[in-house]
């Protein structure tokens, strides 16, 4: 058995993590959408050099803020954590919309397609509010005391309310197992040649030989 010591440890990690993740989640936010201003400073520069630099780093920032927000909301795919912590119900959720905003980015051309990167947009908005709204109305009024505060909380808290939670929990882990296989899928029928590409390749070797 682990000692009291030990899990108050734990749950001011997981604690931690769950405030640690508003800011990210509103920097994942503010990153995408923030998309039309790069773009224009990317005009300003004189030198190619500079523009695709830059426009690399923002890309490059914006994504792994996405994934960081990701692997910090693994805590919400673990049930006893959810059981015994106060955290946003529906944190398992948000980071679905966050994994499928990544597995556009994936599968798609990304900021190239116009339909992908609204899906992007809309996925991350539903994940931003699916995490900000519960922790903000629930997670964080849960010392207040009033009988509006302590309403919110038995709905809006996965430890007042563990039923839901636990049910949330397990299908948000579905959810992002399902997506992991088709992303795992998807790279393997990439790494392997097409039937076409192998046809031009044994054609190819002859002609070479000869």
């Amino acid at each position: 058995m682990s000692s009291p010591a030990f899990g108050a440890a734990e749950q001011f990690i997981e604690g931690t993590i769950a405030a640690a993740l508003v800011a990210l989640w509103l920097l994942a936010v503010a990153l995408h959408l923030a998309r039309p201003y790069m773009l224009m400073l990317t005009r300003k520069f004189t030198l190619r050099l500079g523009a695709d630099l830059w426009w690399t780093i923002y890309v490059g920032m914006r994504d792994v803020f996405l994934l960081q927000v990701f692997l910090g909301s693994f805590i919400f795919f673990y049930p006893d954590v959810v059981r015994a912590d106060d955290l946003p119900i529906t944190g398992g959720l948000a980071a679905v919309c966050a994994f499928g905003a990544l597995l556009l980015k994936l599968m798609t051309r990304a900021d190239a397609d116009a339909r992908s990167f609204n899906a992007q947009t809309f996925l991350i908005g539903i994940g931003a509010g699916l995490y900000l709204v519960p922790y903000l109305l629930g997670s964080q009024v849960t010392t207040v005391g009033s009988s509006i505060s302590n309403q919110l909380a038995s709905i809006l808290v996965s430890s007042q309310n563990p039923t839901i939670a636990l049910a949330l929990c397990y299908l948000s882990a579905f959810l992002v197992g399902v997506m992991g296989l088709v992303a795992v899928a998807y790279n393997i029928r990439l790494a392997s040649p097409s039937p076409r590409k192998a046809e031009a390749v044994a054609a190819s070797q002859p002609a070479a030989q000869s």
